[in-house]
């Protein structure tokens, strides 16, 4: 890989080319951030359109039942099943991934009674952990939140360990957790598993079902490209649903929502997993996001993403160095999730120069400047164009301005 024209040829005899398209890029933007928020399909607007005028303007609340919008979440998450490995009736959107995480947390206690530690990674995402620790104050003090090293997850498991909760992609690193080795280590010790799937839900291949997985959470508005917001999903495997009691009992996880009974009564499915009134709008747009998702390939997606992120590496390598960056993540593609991570000491403001320039990525603390590559829409030769402008803000240091200095609320 020397060229542009490199680039350009394997973007020729790329299979999922035509699925660009499908989706709204600006002219003169290279959008490398779709691991934090996925572009708008084009089909989204006027999905959303007929929703608002047609099944809202006329519909009214007729269609809760005529146009089927009280079985969105189902449907959905059915979807978004096929996309993670999980056969029909597992899975549900609802809510965001921080409460489902607070349900699934709850729920697993629940279902190993005797037990009270809960295991994460000390350097998972914030959120996560703050949802156990919420938690644990909730239940008094008496959940012990066992911190552990990157990677150290399955050597943590033992007789006192309820659930352990892992991310299946680092989010600071990218890097691949097996899940079928931790799904069998917490098997062997009667412990449970809980994985976060926001970073490869839709772009990686996951096989909830065939692992033995027992429980997964994840966002819709990343991969999905479900839009800023868009709800989260849950999944809980078949064979646990019947003990799975989660503790923010709303009536769209009562058996009978619309008896309007006074004591509460779980469904006897996945519906258990739902609490309040699913937000119609939101569905409506994420279904089609996954739509698209569902249209191509995931072998073929794979496959790309693997080239799309070795390019990018070998081209960084190649023409960034001395100018004191350091990758942070696997080096085998195939061990990485569809991201590059980069340090470098003044990472927010060469991120910031990148974009004034319209080269879209994010940043981490506290010096990562992260690189996603979605396979549907990022071509080869966007990774030359940003190396390009990387190399030039580094040699140029046109990074060194206040205005890129300067913290803004979102990184």
């Amino acid at each position: 890989m020397t060229g542009r024209e490199d680039c350009a040829r394997l973007d020729a005899a790329d299979p999922l080319a035509d699925r660009r398209g499908r989706f709204e890029l600006p002219e003169g933007v290279i959008y490398l951030d779709g691991n934090s928020l996925g572009p708008l399909p084009k089909a989204a607007p006027g999905r959303v359109e007929q929703v608002v005028r047609e099944e809202w303007g006329r519909g009214l609340i007729r269609s809760w039942n005529a146009a089927g919008w009280i079985d969105l979440p189902r449907r959905v998450g059915d979807k978004i099943g096929r996309l993670v490995g999980a056969a029909p009736g597992q899975m549900v959107v609802a809510d965001s991934t921080s409460v489902n995480l607070f349900k699934a947390l709850a729920a697993a206690l629940g279902m190993r009674p005797g037990r009270r530690v809960v295991v994460a990674e000390r350097e998972a995402f914030p959120t996560d952990l703050y949802m156990a620790q919420g938690l644990s104050e909730l239940l008094g003090g008496t959940v012990e939140l066992r911190l552990v090293d990157s990677g150290a997850v399955g050597e943590a498991i033992d007789g006192d360990v309820a659930v352990a909760m892992l991310t299946h992609v680092d989010y600071r690193t990218g890097a691949i957790h097996d899940m079928e080795a931790l799904n069998r280590r917490a098997r062997d010790a009667g412990a449970l598993m809980l994985w976060d799937l926001a970073h490869s839900a839709g772009v990686l291949p996951v096989e909830l079902d065939r692992t033995g997985a027992d429980l997964a959470v994840g966002c819709g508005y990343k991969y999905l490209n479900g839009g800023p917001g868009a709800p989260a999903f849950i999944y809980v495997a078949e064979r646990h649903q019947a003990s799975f009691r989660q503790p923010l009992a709303g009536w769209m996880g009562h058996a009978a929502p619309f008896a309007f009974e006074q004591r509460y009564e779980p469904a006897p499915d996945i519906r258990r997993a739902l609490c309040g009134t699913p937000p119609v709008l939101s569905l409506a747009a994420l279904e089609v996001g996954v739509d698209e998702l569902l249209a191509a390939d995931m072998g073929l997606m794979r496959a790309k993403a693997v080239s799309l992120t070795g390019t990018f590496r070998r081209l960084v390598a190649a023409e960034c160095a001395g100018f004191g960056l350091s990758f942070f993540g696997p080096e085998d593609p195939q061990a990485c999730g569809n991201q590059v991570s980069v340090r470098h000491p003044e990472g927010y403001a060469v991120m910031q120069a990148l974009i004034h320039r319209g080269m879209i990525g994010d940043f981490r603390r506290p010096d990562v400047m992260r690189f996603g590559f979605a396979p549907l829409y990022v071509r080869h030769v966007d990774l030359w164009d940003a190396v390009a402008h990387l190399r030039d803000i580094l040699e140029t240091r046109a990074w060194d301005r206040p205005e890129f200095l300067r913290r803004a609320a979102v990184t």
